[in-house]
């Protein structure tokens, strides 16, 4: 499936949306397992790319995906910025050759890895990515996948980031970082319809 423009600017203001009214939220899941903050620094990167998309509309698949990769990095604190604008920022330079939606959040997804040293089954926000990339590949995306591959991480035990200071303890809660990328997802299915 091909993503356009227009689908993919539906996309990141719909995932605007769900962090400035989910940010309480993921400051709750944040402060069980890190450090409190994850929706306080992404409703900062949701107004960054709400700004940055005002003050002027991108041209193409590829500038879209690329202003919101800075907006992120530049605003967003923690490990956060720099794992959603390294995987935004790919799929930016990707999308100038391939606007295949399965390949690009592939791509989003080898970035974070790559970003973050991690993969799956490390309560990461990669335990959504992942997911979703393969069931993007498989030909459908549904907001209960997303939500499957966002409650896998409850269970887990992180061993990844400032949750596996926990250890055992970050069982039993969800991973902050993987409900703002399930936001992500939830966003995109509303456009693409699953």
């Amino acid at each position: 499936m091909q993503l356009t423009l227009d689908e993919a600017t539906k996309w990141i203001n719909s995932f605007v949306e769900k962090i400035e009214h989910n940010s309480a939220t993921l400051n709750e899941l944040d402060t069980a397992i890190g450090d409190g903050d994850h929706g306080t620094n992404m409703d900062r990167g949701a107004k960054a790319i709400s700004e940055a998309l005002s003050k002027k509309s991108p041209e193409n698949l590829s500038e879209l995906l690329k202003t919101t990769a800075f907006a992120m990095i530049q605003k967003v604190g923690g490990a956060s910025g720099p794992l959603y604008g390294t995987a935004l920022l790919d799929m930016s330079k990707a999308a100038k050759e391939n606007d295949d939606l399965a390949a690009l959040v592939q791509v989003g997804a080898d970035g974070i890895k790559r970003r973050g040293q991690s993969d799956v089954k490390m309560k990461t926000m990669i335990d959504v990515w992942q997911p979703v990339a393969d069931d993007l590949q498989a030909g459908s995306l549904s907001t209960d996948q997303v939500t499957a591959a966002l409650n896998s991480t409850k269970d887990m035990v992180a061993t990844k980031g400032r949750a596996s200071y926990l250890e055992e303890k970050s069982a039993g809660h969800l991973d902050p970082g993987s409900q703002s990328s399930a936001y992500l997802f939830e966003s995109l299915v509303e456009v693409i319809g699953g």
